[in-house]
């Protein structure tokens, strides 16, 4: 339903930590405008964690207003409540999203029959497709292939996006929920070989100021040209690096801030990039042609 590459949207915030929605037009254009194949805002990239309810729903009617159908609006929905996943996933479908991303509950890490049961929950209340999201560096719990396969018979959990690096992954889930489920890196250092492997797409930060790389070079690996997909990734490589030498999105924003794409602005507990992490992410922009 989801492929290709599809950028985890940062959130575009004023230096006193509101959001900007001129910034906001400015990046959907700039990614409109560069092949990105979907945008994904309100994730973890995007800040989420620091977004109160209403402000949650707002911004992503913002942002669906915006984009004008132009590409598919894939929204981070989800929390470590399921009532809270549940109205948040509401809200998003009600304002006409496309899509919901369901990020595994974090902090309270449920055994492997609760999370089955709270995605199940989701899915089953609210009607739109839903791509699960694992990323246990963050969460401390990881979803297994086994709890993914049976998830992939709910009728409208459509793909998971798989950050944690382990491209055999990619083997196990198709041969477990079909040619039919979504399967999207969540991993922009391992995401060449991820799609090479057998993937659908990404789910990238590193799009967020090399989208159209990215998307080429998503494209060459769907196609199953490696050499035209590793020249493309050795121009990524730096930033898939640099992007990271920080929490995410401390980076990416300091980076997109640089490219007059957004302002410097972003919440309390995240500060902004230290001045010793700037020159790697500076550099990183220049090799990608960034800057």
């Amino acid at each position: 339903m989801f492929q290709g590459s599809m950028v985890a949207l940062v959130t575009p915030m004023t230096a006193s930590g509101e959001i900007d929605t001129e910034a906001l037009a400015r990046l959907i254009e700039f990614h409109i405008e560069n092949g990105s194949d979907a945008l994904v805002p309100a994730g973890t990239t995007g800040e989420s964690p620091t977004l109160k309810t209403d402000e949650h729903r707002d911004y992503l009617a913002e942002v669906v207003r915006l984009v004008r159908g132009r590409v598919p609006v894939i929204a981070g929905t989800g929390s470590n409540s399921t009532a809270q996943t549940l109205h948040l996933t509401q809200e998003a479908v009600k304002v006409g999203v496309d899509g919901c991303l369901l990020v595994v509950p974090y902090y309270n890490r449920p055994p492997q029959e609760g999370l089955y049961r709270h995605f199940r929950a989701i899915a089953e209340a609210a009607e739109a497709p839903m791509i699960l999201y694992n990323v246990p560096s963050r969460t401390s719990c990881d979803l297994l292939p086994e709890t993914v396969a049976r998830l992939a018979r709910v009728p409208n959990i459509v793909g998971i996006k798989e950050a944690t690096g382990d491209v055999s992954r990619v083997q196990t889930l198709r041969q477990s929920c079909g040619d039919d489920f979504g399967l999207y890196s969540g991993d922009d250092a391992t995401s060449m070989e991820f799609v090479l492997a057998g993937g659908d797409g990404t789910v990238s930060v590193t799009a967020n100021v090399a989208p159209k790389l990215m998307r080429e070079m998503i494209a060459a690996a769907r196609a199953g040209d490696r050499a035209q997909t590793e020249s493309l990734d050795s121009q990524l490589r730096p930033l898939h690096k640099a992007l990271f030498v920080e929490t995410n999105p401390i980076p990416v924003k300091w980076a997109l801030a640089q490219m007059n794409l957004i302002g410097d602005g972003i919440r309390l507990p995240l500060v902004p990039l230290s001045d010793a992490a700037q020159p790697a992410v500076r550099t990183a922009l220049q090799h990608a042609g960034c800057l």
